[in-house]
């Protein structure tokens, strides 16, 4: 098909890759805060906690396998390093008894998916030639979401039909893991052109000046995007089932399977910038309706537009990154960039959880959009207009 020209073999690898191993993610995401809650009896601000450290720890942690990456040209052998690593860790959290538990397995998953993901990126780019980038990134992102649409329904299958247990599932989901570390093993990595001898403290002085700005403006909207375990809360608390809740969450996971990659490809052509504005002002219409409404179903309905946006957001924003950079450090530039969402997302889930918890969910929802709404006009200002072409 001419929509997916231009892809490789590899391109279509690592979009496996990531579907299987965020359906092994996904299985277990929607019924952490709820095993957190209910089976261990951990308060929400407890939660805000795990899903601010956790995702920090591998936003952090790709910022350094990134430079890595870069300085060993082993993008390959660290992503399947990281792969795995995430895979063994998904049966550690059935053996949890507290809420520390938890947050030690779910932070070694992240450690690993943290290992993983720049050089990943890093070999999504190198796949396809620079004209195709955006379509790269929208097919990568389009698995990722699609599995993570998948993986919470086949959690609802075990649930329900064989009546597993929480933490049966988490014992399961090592086998999707495993599956997304083999797609690797096949992958082809070519080799820069260019050596990259940068030293760690000075990557990002090294990066352009367009780069760090557009960092800058990330890091703006990152302050009040907390973690996704508050709409599966918040979802809960306005009447919905485990069940309910589970679909509702592998709804929105759908929705941004579908946007990710016609979004990638449209910001080939017509630039990334207005992309990026439009996802975040997408984010601020979800953030801030689910501020205002205690409607179960208009919630689902901001979820699914919230979906539209988390999809594009993730194809736009690393084609982004990885536009601004050069080809010796283009899984630097991803990794900074997401370790930039990683400790302006733990700042935004912890100090959510506290909002939760003295002044109620709204307030949680209103410090996002607001945070979007920031963060839109600082990429107008900030960010230079790019298209791959």
């Amino acid at each position: 098909m001419k929509s997916f020209s231009g892809l490789s073999r590899s391109t279509f690898l690592l979009a496996l890759s990531s579907f299987f191993a965020d359906i092994s993610t996904e299985m277990l995401y929607p019924i952490l805060p709820l095993f957190l809650t209910q089976t261990l009896g951990a308060s929400v601000s407890r939660v805000g906690v795990i899903e601010g450290l956790a995702p920090a720890i591998q936003n952090v942690v790709q910022g350094l396998s990134g430079w890595l990456s870069d300085k060993l040209q082993r993008r390959k052998q660290i992503a399947l390093i990281g792969y795995s690593i995430a895979a063994v860790s998904k049966p550690l959290t059935a053996l949890a008894t507290s809420w520390t538990g938890v947050l030690g397995a779910r932070s070694l998953d992240r450690f690993g998916a943290g290992t993983r993901s720049a050089p990943r990126d890093a070999l999504v780019a190198g796949s396809v030639a620079d004209a195709d980038r955006g379509k790269a990134f929208g097919l990568e992102g389009f698995g990722d979401n699609l599995g993570a649409c998948l993986g919470p329904l086949l959690a609802v299958a075990l649930l329900a039909l064989f009546g597993a247990s929480l933490r049966a599932i988490f014992v399961v989901a090592f086998v999707p893991g495993a599956l997304a570390a083999v797609m690797v093993v096949f992958v082809r990595e070519r080799r820069s052109v260019a050596v990259s001898t940068v030293k760690l403290d000075r990557d990002v002085a090294r990066l352009p000046r367009d780069y760090r700005k557009a960092l800058a403006a990330i890091a703006i909207f990152g302050v009040g995007n907390s973690s996704n375990s508050f709409l599966v809360l918040r979802t809960r608390a306005l009447g919905a089932s485990v069940t309910t809740t589970i679909v509702i969450y592998a709804a929105f996971n759908f929705v941004a399977a579908l946007s990710s990659y016609p979004a990638g490809h449209l910001s080939d052509s017509l630039g990334r910038k207005g992309a990026l504005v439009l996802c975040l002002v997408l984010f601020c219409v979800a953030y801030g309706g689910i501020a205002l409404t205690s409607n179960l179903a208009l919630l689902s309905v901001l979820f699914a537009v919230y979906g539209l946006e988390q999809g594009a957001f993730r194809s736009v924003g690393k084609a982004l990154a990885t536009d601004l950079a050069p080809e010796g450090l283009r899984a630097t530039a991803v990794g900074w960039y997401t370790a930039t969402l990683g400790v302006t997302g733990l700042v935004a889930s912890v100090v959510g959880g506290e909002l939760w918890t003295r002044f109620g969910a709204s307030a949680t929802f209103a410090l996002g959009a607001t945070s979007a709404l920031a963060g839109s006009v600082a990429v107008v200002l900030l960010v230079p207009r790019t298209t791959a072409a």
